[in-house]
């Protein structure tokens, strides 16, 4: 008498192929995940820089319109600012506050002839990430020329 395996039998799957498939795809789902988190996280930390440099360079294009006399007069150009990730928003969903600090000395090259001429500005700013709460700090340094101002906007 000859006996035959039901096909049925044959044609299933044990318990470890199972297993390892479900491993397989709780591992490549985590990486999926986490890529989509890294992604939202940098370009989130991007446009925060971006905004940063916007900030540090609208200001030194205003204090580029200045009069030389009004560089050089202590408190006319305030030390300190704030500004906000964007300010178009409703109050309270503005989002990430930028903290400023804005000094203009000499420059450091004071030796040279025209150095008298010359100012160095730098502008710094600080903010925390919106998304992990981590410090951030963005300088620009620039100089500012006597003879390079313009004498007809303030």
């Amino acid at each position: 008498m000859k006996l035959r395996c039901r096909k049925w039998l044959e044609a299933g799957s044990t318990l470890a192929e199972v297993s390892v498939a479900i491993a397989v795809l709780a591992i490549t789902g985590g990486a999926l995940i986490g890529a989509f988190n890294y992604g939202f996280f940098s370009m989130q930390m991007t446009r925060e820089n971006q905004r940063a440099t916007q900030i540090m360079l609208e200001k030194a294009e205003t204090i580029r319109l200045y009069r030389w006399d009004q560089v050089n007069t202590p408190g006319f150009i305030p030390a300190t600012f704030e500004d906000v990730y964007d300010p178009q928003a409703p109050v309270g969903s503005q989002g990430v506050t930028y903290y400023g600090t804005l000094s203009i000395t000499n420059p450091p090259f004071a030796a040279t002839s025209y150095s008298s001429n010359l100012r160095q500005l730098t502008i710094t700013l600080t903010w925390t990430n919106s998304s992990g709460g981590i410090v951030r700090t963005r300088s620009l340094a620039t100089l500012i020329a006597k003879d390079g101002m313009q004498n007809y906007v303030y």
